[in-house]
């Protein structure tokens, strides 16, 4: 290519992002657009490949040379292709480190805790058998040891943080890192998603954004409420207590919990990751699906998994799960049917996210409404 795009000739029969035209075009000479959109001229390609080599935040998101009539990534250049292999190679080796360093240390302190979760325990046992009049063998110790640490909250939320915070990021870097050093072989099938989601990135979703600024006032009236921010506990007088799905309170006619109930967290960590499956699957679907489907398949499906985790449990519930799952669910179904808007590779991403789901479900079973 030395430079050039080469233009496929059918373009109509292309998904949108697959086309020449998806990106802003080009501008006069060489240059590239950062992550706001902004343009930066420059003289030369090497000025490019310099840049590229010398970024370490990823700022480069599209280019454009004189002979293109649109911006594009840079993978699609020829004459950069090294530069990007060599960066993307430096920050799988930098990414991999440091996600191998903080799982060592997360580990290291979920395994003493349980640890000491498991010993303190263990020291409960002749409590439990004078309590209950009962005078258990060894084995019976063992079994009523483990039957008491996996129904431990504390335990629960140990083995959660290191699947998110620890083993997760891990297994992304490593996985980076191993399709980073076979760049022949991945470089070709890599640009469509690439070209998806820097298309995806330049996307505006005027909804999606209401709805984030919704759910983030919310949390931030049960920070003042509450005067916490790490988690909100269930009490008298408290945000979950007044709004939250309380079992007993819907039970006896009040409704307008089902409605309530999703726009509040039990606490940071909940709120974080369900915004950021909101502002990604919420961006998603409005960019293709429209606008309409936002609100509908969100307020239909918060209402059904409120009505669903009334009837089959009894511990108040709140979040946007419910939605946020639909959401996910109409992707699934809608990008199936329509399998040409986007790439395998990105489909298959929403597959793991119900992987996921579900894995942190089970894992964290006794704090997480899985109904």
């Amino acid at each position: 290519m030395n430079g050039t795009f080469q233009e496929n000739p059918n373009q109509a029969d292309l998904a949108i992002w697959a086309r020449d035209d998806a990106f802003p075009p080009a501008l006069d000479g060489f240059g590239w657009l950062d992550l706001s959109g902004h343009p930066h001229a420059c003289h030369s390609l090497t000025e490019i490949s310099e840049k590229i080599r010398d970024d370490s935040e990823n700022s480069i998101q599209l280019v454009w040379t004189p002979n293109s009539r649109f911006c594009q990534l840079p993978d699609e250049i020829d004459d950069l292709r090294e530069p990007i292999y060599d960066v993307r190679k430096r920050w799988a080796k930098e990414d991999l480190a440091s996600s191998q360093k903080r799982l060592s240390w997360i580990s290291t302190a979920a395994a003493l805790y349980i640890a000491y979760t498991a010993y303190a325990t263990w020291l409960l046992r002749h409590d439990f058998e004078r309590t209950h009049g009962v005078n258990l063998d060894f084995i019976q110790e063992l079994i009523w040891l483990l039957s008491s640490l996996i129904q431990s909250t504390g335990i629960g939320l140990a083995l959660l943080g290191f699947l998110i915070l620890g083993f997760i990021p891990w297994y992304q870097a490593r996985k980076f890192h191993g399709e980073i050093h076979h760049p022949e072989t991945t470089h070709e099938s890599a640009i469509p998603v690439r070209r998806f989601e820097t298309w995806l990135s330049f996307q505006k979703a005027p909804l999606t954004r209401l709805v984030f600024i919704a759910i983030a006032m919310v949390f931030v009236a049960q920070m003042i409420g509450d005067r916490s921010i790490i988690s909100f506990r269930i009490s008298d007088g408290s945000s979950i207590e007044q709004a939250g799905l309380v079992k007993s309170a819907y039970a006896n006619g009040d409704f307008s919990r089902l409605f309530t109930a999703p726009l509040l967290h039990g606490g940071l960590l909940h709120f974080v990751m369900n915004i950021l499956a909101l502002l990604y699957l919420g961006k998603r679907m409005e960019v293709f699906a429209r606008w309409p489907h936002l609100p509908t398949v969100f307020l239909f499906s918060a209402l059904m998994a409120g009505e669903v985790s009334a009837r089959l449990t009894i511990t108040t519930s709140v979040g946007a799960s419910g939605g946020l799952m639909g959401w996910l669910g109409f992707l699934l179904v809608f990008e199936t049917l329509h399998n040409r808007l986007v790439p395998r590779t990105a489909r298959r991403r929403l597959l793991a996210g119900v992987f996921l789901t579900a894995l942190i479900g089970l894992i964290g079973y006794r704090f997480i409404d899985n109904a």
